[in-house]
């Protein structure tokens, strides 16, 4: 009966949004109220569900969210962005920008969660697009599938590290075995695939990422504007090597480390170093930027909202127990435990929306199935990573913060967004699959 209603209610959240043009904001909510009543749900325990789900949500997004964007707007207003943009050009030519943002979005992302490593680059994205006039969805899709890859496959990543280390896996094999499936991976997702959606429109939020023109008549240097981009991911690449020192003997440095690489504080850190780096050391105040970078703030309001209330969708589903409804469907399977793994994370992840929820879920159930078939520990880490990616849609905070930024409709988001990450479930368990041959 779960299942039906989750069905049931993301059809109504669909026709909603696009047959009722009802805001996504308020669509989210009442779905997740009507799923919840429909599973049982005490009116006051679904209240509960929907603060938790926000607050849980907010709490681990909104300073990253809003210090993100003006990072993203200080860059923008002060020519870095077009400094880095040109020097990618420079390197990769015009025609090339595609892989120059998908070889950025990889190397960023084995540092950054993804939701960080996406504000960061998205900045870039929009100012690669309008210097070398290629569609804003073919470059972003570019940029966006890495992140996403190195967020489902490859350590330290909460999802797959927690997942390793409860099936005992060795970390440096599942990294090693994770790059094997991540390359094809990227290259079906975020080289070839954008080929086919260089026709969907997008109207970004006015005003997101500044205005059109940079301040001033010159421009911050090419090395000072890739490394003020860059803070976030060298505190939180530093915090993530600090981790690797036992607790107990962590020096003064270390507990440093682990405070800079918090992805709030490395994003505040980011936006008071590029005010002095690009403004005040230039010969700009504060007061200019601040009045200049002001409307990116405003802009992020709508898909902080639309966030919050994936948020409450996906806490109601957690508790009216949805996906403890798919789980026990599949205990008495006889599948393939590779395949199982990876199926049972799509199925959790379709109704959870959380990457990292479904890999865990997906985890504990097959978990038994490691031991008595002789399964290579590291190759369920990456199948259920792969799972854990697959069908992103409207219960899914990425999906919104893909729409909301590029200003697309909800059928031109799921054309490239959900596409693209269905794309690299799918490679990421075929790859799977042949290294189970190979090795």
């Amino acid at each position: 009966m779960a299942l039906l209603i989750l069905i049931l209610g993301i059809l109504l959240l669909l026709l909603l949004i696009t047959a009722a043009k009802l805001n996504a904001f308020i669509s989210l909510i009442v779905v997740a109220l009507l799923i919840g009543l429909g599973n049982g749900m005490e009116p006051m325990q679904l209240v509960t569900a929907v603060n938790k789900g926000i607050g849980d949500t907010l709490g681990s997004l909104i300073l990253v969210l809003g210090l993100g964007v003006l990072l993203g707007a200080l860059l923008t207003e002060t020519g870095a962005t077009q400094q880095i943009c040109n020097g990618l050009i420079r390197t990769f030519g015009p025609a090339r920008a595609k892989i120059a943002l998908a070889i950025t979005g990889f190397a960023v992302g084995l540092a950054l969660f993804y939701n960080a490593g996406f504000i960061v680059l998205i900045p870039l994205v929009f100012v690669v697009a309008k210097q070398t006039a290629l569609p804003l969805a073919y470059l972003a899709i570019a940029m966006a599938a890495p992140l996403s890859i190195t967020h489902g496959f490859l350590p330290p990543h909460p999802g797959p590290t927690a997942i390793a280390v409860l099936f005992k896996a060795d970390l440096g094999k599942t990294l090693l075995y994770g790059l094997c499936v991540a390359l094809p991976a990227l290259l079906l997702a975020g080289m070839i695939f954008p080929e086919f959606i260089k026709k969907i429109r997008t109207a970004p939020p006015p005003g997101i990422f500044g205005s059109e023109q940079p301040m001033g008549q010159s421009l911050p240097g090419f090395g000072i504007s890739l490394f003020t981009a860059l803070i976030p991911v060298l505190l939180m690449a530093a915090s993530a090597i600090a981790s690797t020192v036992d607790d107990q003997t962590a020096s003064g440095l270390v507990r440093v480390l682990h405070f800079a690489g918090d992805p709030g504080m490395a994003m505040l850190i980011a936006v008071l170093c590029a005010l002095l780096f690009l403004g005040v050391f230039r010969g700009t105040s504060i007061k200019v930027l601040m009045d200049r970078t002001s409307g990116s703030i405003n802009a992020i309001a709508t898909i902080v909202l639309v966030i919050a209330a994936g948020g409450a969708l996906k806490e109601v589903l957690i508790q009216s127990k949805t996906a403890d409804a798919i789980t026990h469907f599949f205990l008495g399977t006889s599948m393939a435990p590779l395949f199982l793994g990876w199926l049972v994370a799509t199925l959790i992840r379709i109704a959870v929306g959380s990457a990292t929820v479904a890999g865990l879920t997906a985890a504990g159930i097959v978990q038994p199935l490691i031991a008595s078939m002789h399964v290579k520990p590291e190759l369920m880490v990456l199948s259920i990573g792969a799972g854990s990616l697959m069908c992103s849609h409207v219960n899914d905070t990425g999906f919104w913060m893909f729409k909301e930024y590029l200003g697309l409709s909800i059928g031109d988001t799921f054309r490239t967004w959900t596409v693209m990450e269905s794309i690299i479930g799918i490679a990421g368990l075929l790859g799977v699959l042949l290294l189970n041959v190979l090795i």
